[in-house]
């Protein structure tokens, strides 16, 4: 199935480019181009696209404010565009919470050069985002996404058991495409008081996950913070690993933070802290796996599940994509599989120590 591009750009080159190097594969159809935000509401409800890919920073109406207009008359997947600082990542936040599915960085030198790089990753993306389309048809009445996704309301989630209490020392959340919004929903259910300290891997660029950070302290009740070599765990407190980079954990509760590791398709990589959390804590381990494509946090829940441990996935209906949760569970590796909303309820709930 051919998958019909809408691309947003006030740069002329970069529309020209991107049309280009998406036009190079045969299953992608770019159907339209626009270059403001006013011209993106047009040509998504006249042409109807499967995905849209959209910059920021344009004349008439900006990026963020076109996708919150998108989502409301005519709910499509939106790729963001993004540079790579602290300004870029915080406008890229603000537009996956306006809806967006995922992003790409803007880098006008790669694109130029027509790199193979650039094309494969692209065309990939397009490719992945216009598999969660099925979530977005029949929503174009929705009301405005507040809090973000809400015009995506998820099916009920499939029934799982009762989360089962115990003594956790570590509760571990792994995550990748549409994992922004989903920490923020989970983590923000959480009391200032909750009695674990988290370890949350998201793959994100290493200019991005400060300001990520930053973002979910402002928004929560626990305190969230980029991790750091040397980090000591403590109740209430979340790391979030760096871009770029692994963490992991000792059985003393310090953070490690190591070099990135070529070998690796991931920095950071869930599997890399999921093992790390059952070789330190044995069966004392809480770890859930959200919303997100491939299967990195399969095998770290494996050693989590050989060592004890509880691992949770994000059910399919709530997942932006259906990847990371489903390796998991075709794995057979789940105690529990819950849709996005209860899970952080179910977490405070597990966490509240044994029943009696």
């Amino acid at each position: 199935m051919v998958v019909k591009v809408l691309v947003v750009d006030d740069s002329g080159f970069f529309r020209r480019r991107v049309s280009e190097i998406l036009s190079s594969d045969p299953q992608i159809q770019v159907i339209g181009t626009a270059s403001n935000g006013r011209e993106a509401i047009e040509q998504a409800q006249a042409l109807k696209p499967d995905v849209i890919t959209m910059d920021y920073e344009m004349p008439l109406m900006d990026g963020i404010t076109a996708v919150r207009n998108i989502m409301q008359r005519c709910p499509t997947p939106v790729l963001m565009f993004s540079s790579l600082t602290h300004e870029g990542a915080r406008v890229t936040l603000d537009a996956l919470d306006a809806g967006a599915v995922d992003y790409l960085p803007k880098n006008f030198e790669e694109v130029s050069r027509n790199s193979e790089k650039v094309r494969q990753l692209l065309c990939e993306k397009i490719h992945t985002i216009a598999r969660s389309n099925r979530r977005y048809s029949g929503l174009a009445s929705a009301p405005a996404p507040q809090p973000a996704l809400a015009s995506v309301r998820p099916a009920p989630a499939a029934v799982s058991p009762v989360p089962k209490r115990k003594a956790y020392r570590l509760v571990t959340i792994g995550t990748s495409t549409g994992g922004p919004v989903a920490l923020q929903r989970v983590l923000a259910q959480l009391p200032a008081s909750f009695p674990v300290p988290l370890l949350l891997v998201q793959h994100m660029p290493a200019a991005f996950t400060k300001a990520f950070a930053e973002r979910l302290d402002k928004l929560c009740r626990i305190s969230v913070k980029e991790a750091e070599d040397g980090d000591l765990l403590r109740p209430g407190l979340a790391l979030l690993a760096p871009g770029g980079k692994q963490m992991m954990v000792d059985g003393r509760g310090a953070v490690r933070i190591l070099p990135g590791d070529e070998r690796l398709n991931y920095k950071p990589c869930v599997d890399v802290t999921f093992g790390s959390a059952a070789r330190a804590f044995g069966d004392k381990v809480l770890a859930l796996v959200l919303t997100g494509m491939g299967a990195d946090g399969r095998e770290g829940a494996r050693l989590l599940k050989q060592s004890g441990s509880q691992v949770w996935a994000q059910d399919e209906a709530s997942s932006v994509i259906y990847g990371m949760p489903m390796a998991v569970a075709k794995a057979g590796l789940t105690d529990a599989i819950y849709g996005l909303d209860d899970i952080g309820r179910h977490l405070v709930d597990a966490c509240a120590g044994p029943r009696d």
